[in-house]
């Protein structure tokens, strides 16, 4: 590592030794990494360290290295960042996330530090989860939005998920002609007017929450597209992440009961003075539409992608015949 990185976390951290150091992954493009290190301080043993280096030109592996692909990049970092200043204590225990123990940029490089979860008893991941393993992380996305129903989103994305229209127009232009297409923009304003807005993680794939040894219980990573949004982006992407076409078609009634419920509830905890009938009624109708913006993205930007399936086909019918 850089000297001045070392010195940085011996005196953030305030111990006297780094003992070792150990590389979990590459970040996207090539965007830096993320590893994890171990030091002498008995209270912690390891700790996360998110190192962004900016490079001098990306290596994304379907070639959408734009100017406009590289400012999103960074300023996902810099959101990020945000999240982890600002908001993320203000998570309650259902919505368990990595407590945040430093960040500072070092010249053309940001360095964010974090709880291990692992060491926090979340060590289990997954690629795929049943519909009952599933409703774990549903919990977690309705305490998540509960929390955050109408709040300010100061600092995070003005609007929330990494693929919405306004900065995905190169994937935009490479779409084929056709309905989803000629409607995209009324898609993305109806998600965007909604009533009820909340703090959308963004990027909630299965891969992206952490398990506990039972899978009841879950935490969650990787807050570079938090922002504004309704929470049915981030329900359909979750969904979309890990289940199949034909699970999404046998158990989409039960998932979205489930999903409300736990909504439900935790709004009477934390956000009493929601009308929630009003906001389910809202957010049910937009379910398909979060569907069909999020396949507009996909057909421009891998149109071959599995996720482009029949249930997600059925989503963007119902959305073009909703318009």
């Amino acid at each position: 590592m850089d000297e001045t990185l070392v010195t940085y976390l011996l005196e953030r951290l305030e111990v006297d030794e780094i003992i070792s150091r150990e590389h979990i992954q590459s970040l996207w493009s090539d965007y830096g990494e993320i590893f994890k290190m171990k030091t002498n301080d008995p209270a912690r043993t390891s700790i996360i360290v998110k190192h962004i280096s900016i490079p001098t030109r990306g290596t994304h592996p379907r070639g959408w290295d734009t100017g406009a692909s590289n400012k999103r990049k960074i300023k996902s970092y810099e959101v990020e960042t945000n999240w982890y200043k600002i908001y993320n204590e203000k998570c309650v225990k259902s919505s368990r996330t990595a407590n945040y123990l430093g960040s500072k940029s070092i010249d053309n490089e940001l360095v964010l530090l974090l709880e291990d979860l692992d060491e926090a008893g979340f060590s289990k991941r997954r690629s795929e989860l049943t519909p009952t393993e599933a409703k774990s992380c549903l919990s977690w996305l309705a305490s998540f939005h509960a929390t955050f129903i109408n709040h300010e989103t100061k600092g995070l994305w003005g609007t929330g998920t990494y693929w919405h229209l306004q900065t995905r127009k190169d994937e935009y232009s490479a779409m084929s002609e056709g309905s989803l297409k000629q409607f995209a923009s009324e898609l993305d304003e109806r998600l965007n007017s909604c009533k009820y807005h909340t703090i959308v993680h963004g990027d909630a794939k299965v891969a992206n929450f952490c398990f506990n040894e039972s899978f009841d219980a879950v935490a969650v990573v990787d807050f570079q597209y938090v922002g504004k949004g309704c929470g049915m982006k981030d329900l359909a992407y979750f969904l979309g992440s890990c289940l199949s076409s034909d699970e999404c078609f046998a158990n989409e009634a039960e998932l979205l009961d489930f999903y409300f419920q736990e909504l439900k509830e935790s709004i009477l905890e934390v956000n009493p003075h929601i009308d929630f009938n009003e906001l389910e009624s809202e957010w049910r109708e937009l379910y398909p539409i979060a569907w069909a913006d999020f396949a507009r993205f996909l057909e421009g930007w891998m149109p071959t992608h599995t996720k482009l399936n029949d249930y997600s086909a059925e989503m963007v019918k119902r959305s073009l015949q909703m318009l």
